[in-house]
């Protein structure tokens, strides 16, 4: 009588194992595809940021391709100006500035 008793608690034992170590893998995992999300999100963030800096940078190539473009960046980088126009600048010469 008690040989089987005995087998029960042993097979009892080795399902309770089982479980235990099922379930710690489980819980792992889930909190690998936790940090693996987390990280997709960031990269997906830093995507979406890059997309922004390239079309915002096509937009400036396109408009600098211009007649107009080439002209303000005449102007702005090169200090150049039509004939008829006056050039002012200004520097300002203190830190000190009115906010």
């Amino acid at each position: 009588m008690k040989a089987p008793r005995l087998r029960w608690i042993i097979f009892a034992a080795a399902v309770t194992f089982l479980i235990a170590v099922l379930l710690t893998s489980f819980f792992k995992e889930l909190e690998r595809i936790d940090v693996l999300s987390g990280t997709l999100d960031e990269r997906m963030e830093e995507l979406v940021a890059e997309e922004r800096k390239s079309q915002e940078l096509k937009q400036k190539i396109e408009y600098y391709s211009t007649p107009e473009g080439i002209a303000r960046l005449a102007r702005e980088q090169f200090n150049l100006v039509l004939s008829g126009e006056v050039l002012y600048k200004i520097e300002i010469t203190s830190g000190d500035i009115l906010h």
